[in-house]
């Protein structure tokens, strides 16, 4: 059957020729828009995680309940210990203390409310491979009491580099405290929102200015994203013993997952689009072809060939044209994949950002799989519907296609 069904396909060169550029475009264009989306799901996490969050972060259990309200009952005490344990496993590529404090920066002349972190600059400086340092240079061991500025907070109070600021903060205990600090740098990161408010200083001056040896996070980098979750589950064993708890980079940015969702309900529609597409132009091709070998097809049920083996004649012939030409698709796919990527898509900021990114192709297994399944599943269903007709058609009005 399939011998006979491949031989008709090269024997009916045309019509097979319109059927697969249908397949293969339709194919290549899934691969396309899907390794694109998924470049945007992969470029905004890791912008997310090298910017801002780590992969992980460990809390006292309640932290964030009801931390805001009470921050000195919800400090890691002895960090260095903890520390060292999570280092120890393979996966994780680093481990540092932060201390988050708010309060209001002064130059001298107005304040400005701000978020403030105190961070082990060393350490940060690795994390942060997504945060562009636009005035000066990044925060060191050396800079005890250096200070980085949000974009925003820069140009809000109009400094820069060199520049003296006073940091002012209630202590754990109620108490205002200051600290005058010399401006290091100004840093751009992922976030509009996060640059308009945020400084960073050493985390020494930040226990100076909060009377505290502790700490409010652990941040955990690790060697692969991938390990996300498995890393998460191991410590939450490990460290739930100890009062603290784990969150990973997707339950700190809870805007990610929503824009994941909104994404793949695009991709979605432009999935069933190309579908549709693939479907009309394989049906279109499909009905002319049997429309012109009708006589054919009479012939065959003259001669004592059953009308169903006349009907899987037809649908053999359009599995043989859908698997041919997703083939081709997927070929065409990489290669453009290959290609594109090689260039870059220059992108626009993402809502809500402020740094645009060079886009690329994502080579995905699922993705040229469903690809490849879409340009068989419609060329075939496109099949249906007229080799149904064709076996149900009278033998004698079929013959008649001969004259």
């Amino acid at each position: 059957m399939f011998k006979l069904a491949l031989r008709n396909i090269f024997r009916q060169k045309s019509h097979t020729a319109m059927t697969l550029a249908a397949i293969i475009g339709g194919v290549a264009g899934l691969i396309v828009a899907g390794g694109w989306v998924n470049d945007i799901f992969v470029q905004l996490s890791e912008a997310l995680i090298h910017s801002q969050s780590g992969h992980l972060q460990v809390y006292k259990k309640g932290f964030f309940a009801e931390g805001a309200r009470a921050p000195e009952k919800y400090l890691i005490a002895a960090p260095d210990a903890i520390k060292s344990s999570i280092a120890a496993e393979a996966e994780v590529a680093g481990v540092m203390a932060r201390l988050n404090f708010s309060g209001l920066l002064n130059n001298g002349r107005s304040d400005l409310p701000i978020i403030g972190e105190g961070v082990e600059a060393g350490p940060e400086a690795v994390l942060g491979s997504s945060v562009s340092i636009i005035a000066g240079r990044q925060l060191e061991d050396k800079d005890a009491f250096g200070v980085l500025l949000g974009q925003g907070v820069a140009q809000g109070l109009k400094l820069k580099p060199g520049d003296y600021v006073t940091v002012l903060a209630n202590s754990l205990e109620g108490a205002l405290n200051s600290i005058d600090l010399q401006v290091i740098g100004v840093f751009q990161s992922f976030s509009n929102d996060y640059d308009a408010r945020a400084i960073k200083i050493p985390l020494a001056a930040a226990q100076e200015l909060l009377g505290t040896e502790s700490v409010n996070a652990l941040v955990i980098s690790l060697n692969k994203t991938g390990d996300t979750d498995h890393v998460a589950a191991h410590l939450k064993e490990q460290l739930g013993v100890l009062g603290l708890e784990i969150k990973t980079w997707v339950e700190l940015n809870d805007f990610y997952e929503k824009t994941v969702e909104m994404y793949k309900g695009q991709f979605g529609v432009l999935q069933l689009i190309i579908l549709v597409m693939v479907l009309l132009s394989v049906a279109n091709s499909v009905n002319m072809s049997i429309f012109e070998r009708m006589g054919e097809f009479g012939t065959m049920m003259a001669l004592g060939n059953r009308r169903s083996g006349v009907f899987r004649l037809i649908v053999a012939e359009s599995v043989l044209i859908g698997v041919i030409g997703s083939l081709l698709g997927l070929a065409l796919g990489l290669a453009l994949a290959f290609v594109i990527s090689a260039i870059g898509i220059p992108m626009p900021p993402p809502p809500n950002a402020n740094i645009g990114y060079t886009a690329h192709i994502q080579i995905l297994p699922p993705v040229l799989l469903m690809s490849c399944a879409i340009g068989i599943a419609a060329t075939v269903l496109a099949a249906i519907l007229p080799a149904r007709h064709v076996s149900r058609t009278q033998v004698v009005e079929a013959l008649r296609q001969n004259f």
